[in-house]
């Protein structure tokens, strides 16, 4: 079994200043961590786990024994920070990783409300359980699914990277089967797009896993884009051969002004005007000013001079011509 296809692509959306998720998408590895935190502490937790993921995935074997190592790496990179680092202090990442076996199964780790889909003969899968307060309350029978949608507290947390020394992770595994794409996202997308819709643009992209991820991602900017978006997609396909992924990208940044804009031009959201100029963009600084009054030099520019002369000059002549008129007057009575 191998991986036909992968891409991974990220979006800031619409309401955040900050983009705090991360990605890794590094067959065979895959990973999404949206981090949380004051400031912009939740970029730091992100990225610490997602650096944690692609300098360690070369080191040891695979398998759930693994998936865990590199989860509990990443969790110790960020809980170190946030204890030795006051500006940091609290903040946390959630994390969810794939794993694809060279024989097909694809094992993964899971903690937080990142969530993990498998898109099989047509039809989505939610894999992961949301580690989340009102998932919880789901999960007992005292909260409806639909109820869980619009409650006030379904982004609250219980289970992060970096808020504990040791983190418990929720594995298992799939056994993959050739055209089996698999979808790992943040709450950003899942929030803003349902599982129908997802489904859907999966199903009807499958054949080019960059512009499913696009489409996502726009669909959820169209959808309100209340949070940092992030799609991370493989294929799995039959044979041994491992192609280069197409992107091995984990960085937070907004999507890149050469990506595709993922705003339609029927949301009708007008483009911010250019930023206004500031004094540090003056060409000519207030010390060099300073300089030139010091030495001596003329304020005005030179054509200003000129100009002011040759009017003296012209002003000068006509009063010489009126006293010899005057004079020539007098005389002549």
């Amino acid at each position: 079994m191998r991986i036909a296809q992968a891409y991974g692509g990220t979006d800031t959306g619409r309401r955040r200043r900050h983009n705090e998720d991360a990605y890794v998408c590094a067959p065979p590895l895959f990973a999404i961590a949206d981090g949380m935190g004051g400031a912009q502490a939740g970029e730091i937790a992100s990225g610490l786990a997602a650096a944690a993921l692609t300098e360690s995935r070369g080191n040891g074997g695979g398998g759930e024994r693994r998936v865990v190592d590199l989860i509990q790496e990443a969790n110790r990179r960020v809980h170190h920070r946030a204890s030795t680092d006051a500006s940091t202090s609290g903040m946390g990442t959630t994390m969810t990783v794939a794993l694809v076996e060279p024989d097909g199964r694809v094992w993964f780790g899971h903690v937080g409300d990142s969530r993990a889909y498998l898109l099989r003969e047509g039809r989505l899968e939610q894999l992961t359980d949301d580690h989340t307060l009102v998932a919880e309350l789901v999960r007992r029978g005292e909260l409806s699914p639909s109820d869980a949608e619009i409650h006030p507290q379904r982004s609250v947390i219980t289970r992060a990277l970096g808020t504990d020394p040791d983190v418990d992770v929720d594995t298992f595994a799939v056994e993959g089967r050739a055209g089996d794409v698999f979808l790992l996202c943040s709450d950003g997308l899942s929030s803003m797009v349902s599982g129908d819709a997802i489904e859907q643009m999966l199903e009807g992209n499958r054949g080019d896993l960059r512009t499913a991820g696009k489409a996502l991602i726009h669909a959820a900017n169209r959808g309100g884009g209340e949070d940092n978006i992030t799609a991370v997609l493989f294929e799995l396909a039959d044979g041994d051969a491992a192609p280069e992924p197409d992107e091995r990208t984990r960085e937070l940044q907004p999507a890149s002004p050469d990506e595709e804009d993922t705003l339609h031009p029927e949301d009708g959201v007008a483009l911010p005007p250019p930023a206004p100029r500031t004094a540090d963009t003056m060409v000519v600084s207030v010390g060099e000013i300073e300089a030139a009054l010091a030495a001596g030099e003329a304020a005005e520019p030179p054509q200003a001079g000129l100009g002011r002369r040759l009017l003296a000059l012209l002003v000068i002549a006509v009063l010489i011509a009126v006293i010899v008129v005057l004079v020539w007057w007098g005389l002549a009575r």
